[in-house]
């Protein structure tokens, strides 16, 4: 099951603070979300993050970094919170990390799916 942790900027540290994740945590496989628009067409964000992805493989390898699509995770989030009854204000600073536990477990859902 996917827990949330704190939202990591994307800035010149995002790599070593992944990292010290990855070493602290035991990962085993990275998962970066790629954002797309609802019509499954790539948007701005899409190259960004398409970009973010290959940074990332390269500098964690040998580590396993896969991109998973995020349509709808922030919008399942919000929902996620709502019934677990925090309100909209505080959400705000809780809706990255609930909806990379969302794209988390799609992922690992998606896994066991046949």
């Amino acid at each position: 099951m996917a827990f949330p942790r704190p939202a990591l900027g994307v800035n010149e540290a995002l790599v070593s603070v992944l990292r010290a994740v990855i070493d602290e945590e035991g990962v085993g496989l990275v998962v970066v979300g790629r954002p797309v628009a609802l019509s499954g067409k790539e948007t701005s964000s899409t190259e960004v993050a398409d970009r973010l992805f290959a940074e990332l493989r390269e500098a964690l390898a040998p580590l396993m970094v896969v991109q998973c699509d995020e349509r709808l995770s922030t919008f399942q989030a919000q929902r996620s919170l709502s019934e677990a009854g925090v309100k909209a204000r505080d959400q705000r600073s809780r809706i990255d990390s609930a909806a990379a536990v969302v794209i988390l477990q799609n992922y690992l859902d998606g896994l066991h799916a046949d």
